[in-house]
Parts: C-alpha cells; structure tokens; sequence
C-alpha cells in the first residue's frame, strides 16, 4: 500500500500558499482554548482566508470559566477573539444554543430517561459542529471548517473497482499521532460529504508542542485548562443534574433473579458497570461486590449482578455512519467502545434490508466488561476510522471469562 499523502491542512511557511495549491474559505471554530486557536492559526499558515466563528452554545452563558469543566462562557468568547484579533482575522459570534438544546442536551436526558448512556460529544459533532455549523458556513459562501480535533485527514488516490487509479482522491479520517490526545472516535459520526469540508490541523502533533506553539505565537491561552467532561454540566455531577431534569422515581435494585436488594431514586442515576452508590441492603453470599447489568425503564428496576455478568461479547448498533464507502460483507476490524478506550478485535457484518436503515453485528474475539446501549462503537482499519453505530443491544455468545 502506498503511503498516505497529507491533505492540505498540512502547514506552509507563513504566507505561503497551500500545498493543494488551492486557497480556500475556511471557518475556524474557535473555543477559547488553546487547541482552536493553534488550528486557526496553522489554517493561517497554510496560506488559506480564515474567519473564526465561537459557537455560543449555552443558552445562559456564566461570566466566568470555575473551572476545567464546561465550556461557552463569555470569558471563552473573549479569549476566542483576542487569538483572532492576534491572528487579524474576522471573528464572529454564532448563536447555536436552540440547536444545541435540542440536538445534544434534551437527546441526552431522553436517552438517560430510555435506560439509555449517550455520548454527547458525538452528537455534538455530528449535529452541530459539522451539520449545523459547516451547513452554514457553506451557505454563506465558505469551503471548510477547521476545528482543534486531535485527528487526521489523510487523501489517497481514489481507484476503480479494477484497482485503476481515477485521477481524484479520497479523503480518510485517521488517528491522531498522539495516542494520549486522539479524538478520532467522537468523529466517527462524520461521513464521506463532512469530511471532504473538514480540516484537523493538530492530528500531527502532540498537546505539549501544541502549548509550546501557542506560547511562541504570543497566545494568553497557551496554558489555559482544557475543559473536560460533559460541556454542559459544569459541576462534573451527572446524576443530579438527571435527577434535576427528571425527578425523583423511586424504584427496586433487584438481582437477575428478581430478588429485591434495594431501592434507588431514580433508575436514570445508573450506567451498566457500575460499583460504587448503589446501596445495598442485602449482600452477595459470596461477599463478593455487585455491578449494574442494566436498568429497565419499563419495570423503573435497576438489575445488579457479579462482575462475570458485565461481559458481552456480540454488539447490534443502529444509526450507522460511514466515514467513506460503506463496506460489505464480513470485514475484521477494530471495535472502540469509550472516547479512550481500547480497540477491540472483531468480526464486523453490516445487514441490510430495503426497506430499513442498516445494522452492525460487532462479534468480539473476547467478552468486554460495562458495554452500554446508547454508547457508540467505532470501528477502525489499523488507524483508519471506517464508520460507527450506537449500540441498541448487546449478548453474550461464549461462556469465557470477561476481559477489563
């Protein structure tokens, strides 16, 4: 196989025109953190018009960050226009924060409500970043959107089914060099039209060097805190923030059995693989500690067994997303499971119907531990992303013991 060509995000001298010798229109999404404002600056360099635009995305901004939670807030906003005021390039503000209640927070409580555990950083991407955000930056006229993703984009020429090269190129979703920092899984959402307008300027590069570049270029945010956690639960606290949008519903913790052990709040508070805070009233015979195996919204149970039980070893998912061509047949792959988890060896086979929207079967080689529904499995070709799907369910084929 021959190696991978850089796409155009790859950095010229300053003033220099891109590598692809085309100059392009490019929104840079800046955050106020130090990741955007390196990437908007290398879009810069690379000799393309960069605007940068900050998502307000909160529908009451604070005024101040407290601390490397959350995101948004007005001083995010400044810190934003100060790089792009460093970098003497447009800067505006866009008012997504309707679209974001939507799209990700409300689709996070219905499916914690649905015994469901989503990860709001996909649909994130996926509805607001490169839907929402690039649907209308093309509209007004740009031709890509950059972003502070430690992820790559590497082209290729494009071949016929005859192996014949046809004289285009095809655009693939890569990880990052930088293990530590790879975000390629929550872009397993974006398809082959998304990525053709999407540039990852920092895939190249690790966080340390990124912060030495960003101090070099004179930017106050080199040493800022990256926010982690879920952008829009500043205090890190899930469960009471669910507790706060749904209230309080009491219910039973039961074993597989049905035996009652205990009562909870609110089956909304629990996620499968989970130890601590469960309050039982009546321990294991073995003594050995209990897990959640899953919650049921239709009894309000949450069903809790030996940590043997967590192990699964076959995934279905829905809501199947192709980075590139859609594969066929039976594919071996790697299968992600966390945002930094670890890949999973697999047998892939996408079923089709006409009439109904495609479905991966995910059969691991071992059982993995905690596999939830609403979670997102993305599947890899050595560091190429293929594609993802939210799994809906799961089963335990082989009796083996689980792997962590």
């Amino acid at each position: 196989m021959s190696a991978p060509v850089l796409s155009s995000l790859e950095t010229a001298p300053e003033g220099a025109p891109a590598p692809s010798g085309r100059r392009l229109r490019v929104v840079a999404a800046m955050s106020g953190g130090v990741d955007s404002a390196v990437a908007a600056a290398r879009m810069l360099d690379a000799g393309h018009e960069v605007t940068g635009v900050h998502l307000a995305l909160s529908q009451s901004a604070e005024t101040l960050r407290t601390s490397a939670r959350g995101c948004c807030t007005l001083e995010d906003a400044a810190d934003a226009r100060r790089v792009a005021d460093r970098l003497g390039i447009p800067f505006y503000v866009w008012d997504m924060a309707e679209r974001f209640q939507h799209d990700v927070v409300e689709d996070f409580v219905r499916e914690y409500e649905a015994g469901r555990t989503p990860n709001p950083c996909l649909r994130c991407n996926e509805s607001i970043k490169f839907a929402a955000l690039l649907d209308k930056a093309v509209a007004l006229g740009f031709d890509a959107v950059a972003t502070g993703h430690y992820a790559q984009i590497v082209e290729r020429p494009e071949r016929d089914a005859a192996g014949e090269p046809t004289g285009g190129t095809v655009r693939e979703l890569h990880r990052a060099v930088d293990p530590q920092k790879d975000q390629s899984y929550v872009l397993g959402v974006l398809d082959t039209d998304q990525l053709a307008r999407a540039f990852f300027p920092l895939g190249d590069t690790t966080k340390p060097a990124i912060r030495e570049e960003a101090t070099r270029r004179g930017f106050a945010v080199a040493r800022k805190p990256d926010s982690h956690d879920i952008c829009f639960i500043a205090d890190g606290d899930t469960r009471g923030y669910l507790a706060r949008r749904l209230g309080e519903r009491p219910g039973e913790i039961v074993d597989v059995d049905g035996r009652v052990l205990g009562e909870h709040r609110g089956a909304h508070g629990y996620t499968v693989g989970q130890r601590k805070g469960l309050g039982l009233k009546v321990p294991a015979e073995d003594g050995a500690p209990r897990y959640v195996l899953r919650t049921d919204p239709a009894t309000n149970q949450v069903v809790v067994g030996p940590q043997e039980m967590l192990g699964v070893d076959v995934i279905l998912a829905d809501h199947v997303r192709w980075c590139g061509p859609a594969p066929s047949g039976e594919q071996r792959l790697g299968a992600q499971i966390r945002a930094h988890g670890v890949e999973h060896p697999a047998r892939v086979v996408v079923t089709e119907a006409p009439d109904s929207e495609p479905v991966l079967r995910v059969e691991l080689e071992q059982p993995v531990r905690g596999v939830a529904p609403g979670q997102s499995v993305v599947l890899y070709d050595g560091t190429r992303v293929v594609g993802s799907g939210t799994i809906a369910a799961t089963e335990r084929v082989q009796p083996a013991v689980a792997a962590p």
